[in-house]
């Protein structure tokens, strides 16, 4: 990685843990940030991580949105690490700061892949999918439940220019994690997002701890549908049933794998107190990413003409929450198991 100039657009609970892995391992990193708050705690006291046994601080090069303007250095590989709602526009703000050769790496639930493709050509692009458990609260402090050893990638193209680049993007995460080249992204990329149908919403509807909320009488049945609905929109949308999160096989029929997808997920990166990327953000106030989630599987479900009860009803009530009207509590476990 001698030479690279690497930036990380988006530096939340996720962002912020991968990238001070980077930097601590020699690597030439640039933080794009959003939240002021947080980009003046990164300057004053550099970035803590806060690890299930360690802790460290990292002094990192740290810069707010208002700013890219004024960068003139351009960057080899940027992880775009921002919510998928903001891939878009992220992707059109660093646009101008990226190498003629460079790439653009989506480390995002969803499927952001063609929002990036549209902006600086699928060439450059590189689909993700990440496995990490972090969270953050406070300006300058990522709480990483996962540290390197237990967090997990794979990253592919989605065109002909991109094979065999996947491996500069390798070299970089690898120490941030294990990470694998997925010869099928989107595939990789739906086979997450099964498992996060399951998990990130529906489990911060009853705002609990997802352990906790996966304990709840009835509630594990209600997740396993999500996921097994989800793939099932997969399969009928042209993608395949792939290995994932280190697995080397697949084993049982599509139904048995959606749940041993949330199984993995379950024994692997959740602790007893992990909250989900979408109950962080309602306890912050902030739009989740369900329309990403479980409105996609939704949406390409009425295009295939396939029902999915369980992903409409976790939909309805997470849209319910982001208007006002319902409020995420332990109760809405009667409204997501209601018949």
């Amino acid at each position: 990685m001698s030479g690279k100039r690497i930036a990380f657009v988006g530096t939340g609970a996720q962002g912020a843990g991968i990238g001070a892995d980077l930097i601590r391992a020699g690597l030439d990193v640039t933080f794009i940030e959003q939240w002021p708050a947080h980009v003046e705690a990164m300057r004053a006291n550099g970035l803590r991580v806060e690890l299930p046994t360690d802790s460290f601080t990292t002094p990192v090069r740290v810069h707010h949105l208002c700013e890219v303007a004024t960068l003139r250095d351009r960057f080899d590989i940027v992880f775009l690490v921002v919510k998928a709602y903001d891939t878009k526009w992220s992707t059109e703000l660093i646009k101008p700061l990226l190498a003629d050769d460079g790439l653009v790496v989506g480390l995002q639930n969803g499927m952001s892949i063609d929002d990036i493709a549209d902006v600086v050509g699928p060439e450059r692009t590189i689909g993700a999918v990440i496995e990490v458990a972090s969270n953050m609260f406070e300006p300058g402090v990522t709480v990483r439940q996962t540290p390197a050893a237990e967090s997990w990638f794979t990253v592919g193209g989605i065109h002909e220019a991109t094979r065999g680049r996947e491996q500069e993007v390798v070299d970089a995460l690898q120490h941030a994690g294990t990470v694998e080249i997925s010869q099928d992204i989107r595939s990789s990329k739906w086979m997450k997002l099964v498992a996060n149908a399951g998990e990130l919403v529906p489990t911060a509807i009853l705002d609990l701890p997802m352990a906790e909320a996966a304990a709840t009488p009835g509630m594990r049945e209600f997740m396993d549908r999500n996921c097994q609905e989800a793939l099932q929109v997969a399969l009928a949308t042209g993608n395949r049933a792939v290995p994932i999160f280190g697995l080397t096989e697949i084993v049982g029929d599509p139904d048995d794998y959606a749940v041993k997808l949330l199984d993995l997920v379950h024994s692997h990166w959740t602790l007893p107190d992990t909250l989900t990327t979408v109950l962080q953000d309602w306890r912050k106030g902030r739009r989740a990413e369900i329309e990403e989630v479980n409105g996609l599987v939704v949406r390409e479900a009425a295009k295939a003409g396939i029902e999915v009860l369980a992903n409409a009803r976790t939909l309805e009530l997470a849209r319910r929450i982001e208007s006002g009207e319902l409020q995420a509590h332990p109760s809405n476990v009667e409204l997501l198991l209601a018949d």
